[in-house]
């Protein structure tokens, strides 16, 4: 049996997320922290994407585990603030073991928010370390961290609108299984639970947006269950069907669509459970970016 967890739990045991957000600049970046390491994968969908690390992610790839995912707004600019995620880790002696040294496995992904607010305001090393710094298991959705300036439906011809940072989880077999997700998506948002449009786009034939490769939909799947990395990475990949469910049209060559999964291991994990995670990632993160982009607009 698969349940919704109610608004403010906590995101699952070794997980936990913070934002740093320049609410004048519009602009922000939101980390994801696995210190104690999580097998992780990814799925780049969209044809305009900005990333970090994600060739590493894949399978057959040495490094297994990730110790942190970066969202950011900036465009490729705000990637600058991965160096404070690496700092901070390192302080703590997080990271991957090559001899002597520890080196901190980070990835992350961009979303293109330079005409919201002051073109100038990116992201950058000490905003990534003080996302950390502010990270915890009740992290706050809505316009702030990387959804402090992303903005939705910016096909069809109509006026662009507020997009946001959601967060929605469940639990399936006991395991957890939760979804950081930021809409800055061409198409509009669809609800797909309550079967009604959050911000639809404009009457008409959608056409292309003003800024091609200004849009991106973003996110983490987190869960604690035990998955192998190419576990991970078909989570990451049957997760897009969530962002497909509630942005419409999704994976443009508009969009830079990405989707990283991050696997803790600390929960007992059933025979066979990869495939109900699987189904379960679609839906929260189809949920998380329809809640969301409400929380941005409110």
């Amino acid at each position: 049996m698969t349940k919704h967890r109610e608004a403010g739990t906590p995101l699952p045991a070794g997980v936990s997320a913070g934002h740093w957000t320049d609410a004048v600049g519009r602009t922000g970046c939101t980390v994801v922290l696995t210190p104690g390491g999580a097998v992780a994968g990814v799925d780049v969908r969209g044809a305009a994407p900005g990333t970090l690390g994600t060739d590493a992610l894949r399978p057959g790839m040495l490094v297994e585990r990730a110790h942190a995912i970066l969202l950011t707004g900036g465009s490729a600019f705000g990637l600058d603030a991965a160096g404070g995620i690496m700092r901070y880790l390192d302080e703590r002696e997080v990271g991957y073991p090559l001899g002597p040294v520890r080196v901190p496995i980070v990835a992350g992904a961009v979303i293109f928010d330079l005409l919201v607010g002051d073109p100038r305001a990116r992201p950058d090393g000490e905003a990534g370390y003080a996302a950390c710094q502010a990270a915890t298991r009740h992290p706050g959705t809505g316009a702030v961290g990387a959804g402090a300036g992303s903005s939705v439906a910016k096909a069809g011809g109509g006026r662009p609108q507020p997009g946001g940072l959601g967060i929605a989880s469940a639990v399936t077999g006991g395991v957890t299984v939760a979804a950081i997700m930021v809409a800055n998506s061409a198409g509009g948002i669809w609800d797909d639970e309550r079967h009604e449009w959050v911000t639809p786009l404009a009457p008409g034939h959608p056409t292309p947006p003003s800024v091609p490769g200004a849009n991106t939909t973003i996110g983490v799947v987190v869960t604690d269950a035990e998955l192998t990395k190419e576990q991970a990475n078909r989570v990451a990949t049957v997760a897009h069907d969530g962002i497909a469910r509630a942005v419409r049209p999704a994976h443009t060559r508009y969009d830079g669509d990405t989707v990283f999964c991050l696997a803790t291991g600390s929960a007992a994990t059933p025979a066979g459970a990869a495939d109900t995670i699987e189904a379960v990632a679609a839906q929260v993160v189809a949920r998380a970016i329809a809640d969301g982009v409400r929380a941005g607009q409110s």
